[in-house]
């Protein structure tokens, strides 16, 4: 069985590529366990268990049967124009306007985009860096923009001037941000070992937080950060008190944290990995709340006779429902309903990668990031133009809807 990641080699020994290669490995498993393609249920795995793509067509329009891998713009989604030139990091709604969209790309520049505007949407800003940005955000409002990234800077971005106000500077990478609304405070976390707590009206009052390992990713909602790491670490914060983790938890899954996100009802969070599974756990300590988190398997196949499994690169809640939708390294996205423990709806095979995922505010719409994830081996480490694309979808009355809604 092969792992696939994003920038992996498909061989035993990985190439080496270049500063984007320091987020990924190659891992071979040992008990290789197929995925049965059926909508539901999922397949669990509780606390106590224990095809190479060679090309992407450039296509500016997709062809919408499931049976096609390309996509053709149709009345339900429908391309940005003017995507990145290089592999998208993150992508994200406002919390405020179902039209703003910004996304990171590792071709150093941050990008807002109004999706609404005419047929393909419309690029208002380009915020140029100066080295590949892994994250960004909203604040407050649509004119609160941050970001971060190879250049170890937390900046604030200007929408009027696309010029960036330096807010805390780390000593490594910064790999994740979030923007929590209760306390107004930015999070930053880095490969430095730490995290900065930063209130935008006033920088020189930002606080730093060691952690013992490299973060991955961050997440907030009420008053909690979620804190995934490295060597399957996650701390839960209450921001309100950042003197020492509110808990301490080992990872359910067994491989390298992806991505986590935190429920929209603040009552848990997912967490996904570069094993092609994703782990749904909840916040409240009690013996009773931990016996309900479990985990899955996703984003795999069966090609050419060989179980391929593919990294779960995003994640994403919906505001509404509650469910979540889930990316992977096979060009799939997949809504589930975490709490009945079943797939709702798989989407066609995108022709790349989804490297990231977002829901609008109201929840019409879903932003879906595409990027090559280089599963065919690629050792030049250039990711091919075509291969980056933004699909807006709007989902149909109901969609998304969990069992019961």
């Amino acid at each position: 069985m092969i792992i696939y990641g994003n920038r992996f080699c498909s061989s035993i020994v990985p190439a080496l590529y270049d500063t984007r290669s320091v987020l990924l490995s190659l891992f071979i498993l040992s008990d290789p366990q197929p995925l049965h393609n059926q909508p539901d249920p999922i397949q669990i795995n509780t606390p106590d268990s224990r095809k190479p793509r060679n090309s992407f067509p450039a296509l500016h329009r997709y062809d919408n049967s499931p049976s096609h891998p390309e996509m053709s713009q149709t009345a339900n989604q429908f391309e940005l124009s003017g995507p990145p030139e290089d592999v998208i990091s993150s992508l994200t709604f406002s919390p405020n306007n179902p039209s703003r969209l910004l996304v990171s790309s590792w071709d150093k520049n941050v990008y807002l985009y109004d999706t609404n505007a005419g047929l393909n949407g419309s690029k208002l800003t380009a915020f140029p860096h100066a080295a590949s940005v892994l994250d960004c955000c909203f604040g407050e409002t649509d004119g609160n923009v941050f970001s971060a990234g190879l250049d170890w800077q937390v900046q604030q971005l200007d929408s009027e001037t696309g010029k960036g106000n330096t807010l805390a500077t780390h000593e490594g990478a910064v790999k994740s941000m979030c923007y929590n609304t209760e306390t107004k405070s930015l999070l930053s976390g880095s490969w430095d070992q730490s995290i900065k707590q930063i209130d935008p009206r006033s920088p020189e009052s930002t606080s730093s937080h060691a952690q013992p390992h490299k973060i991955f990713s961050l997440s907030t909602i009420s008053h909690i950060l979620v804190v995934a790491m490295s060597s399957r670490s996650v701390y839960l914060y209450d921001l309100r008190n950042m003197s020492s983790p509110w808990q301490r938890r080992e990872s359910s899954l067994k491989f390298m944290t992806r991505t986590v996100r935190c429920m929209p009802n603040a009552q848990g969070y997912a967490s996904s990995s570069i094993e092609g599974r994703v782990a749904v756990e909840f916040f409240d300590p009690s013996d009773g709340s931990q016996k309900r988190k479990y985990a899955f398997k996703c984003h795999r196949s069966t090609e050419g006779g060989v179980d391929v499994i593919y990294p779960v690169n995003a994640l994403a809640f919906h505001p509404i429902y509650g469910t979540f939708a889930s990316g992977g390294g096979d060009g799939v996205v997949s809504l589930w309903d975490g709490m009945a423990k079943r797939r709702l709806k798989q989407y066609q095979r995108y022709p790349a990668s989804i490297a990231g995922l977002s829901f609008s505010n109201n929840g019409k719409y879903l932003a879906i990031g595409t990027s090559s994830g280089f599963e065919d081996g690629s050792d030049d480490g250039a990711c091919p133009p075509e291969s980056v694309k933004i699909i807006v979808r709007e989902l149909q009355e109901g969609e998304g809807k969990g069992k019961g809604q």
